[in-house]
């Protein structure tokens, strides 16, 4: 049990990071974004989880690119 725990938690930390952006950007509910893409991908047969998979690259890029800098002296 303990490794499914350890692989749940893998993916909370790291899975869900994407509705939590999204849902920041918009303003709204973190849960209501995850059942969003939930639905999506049930009702499309796959799409919102291809859509999840294209946000989730778009960002990791965007990350990379655009760092925050905690004060000028780090230029």
């Amino acid at each position: 049990m303990s490794v499914f725990y350890k692989l749940l938690y893998y993916f909370q930390k790291r899975g869900f990071e994407v509705c939590r952006r999204i849902s920041e950007r918009l303003g709204m509910r973190t849960r209501v974004v995850r059942t969003t893409f939930i639905y999506l991908t049930f009702v499309t047969l796959g799409f919102g989880f291809a859509l999840y998979l294209f946000i989730a690259f778009w960002l990791k890029i965007k990350d990379l690119i655009y760092t925050k800098r905690t004060s000028v002296f780090d230029l």
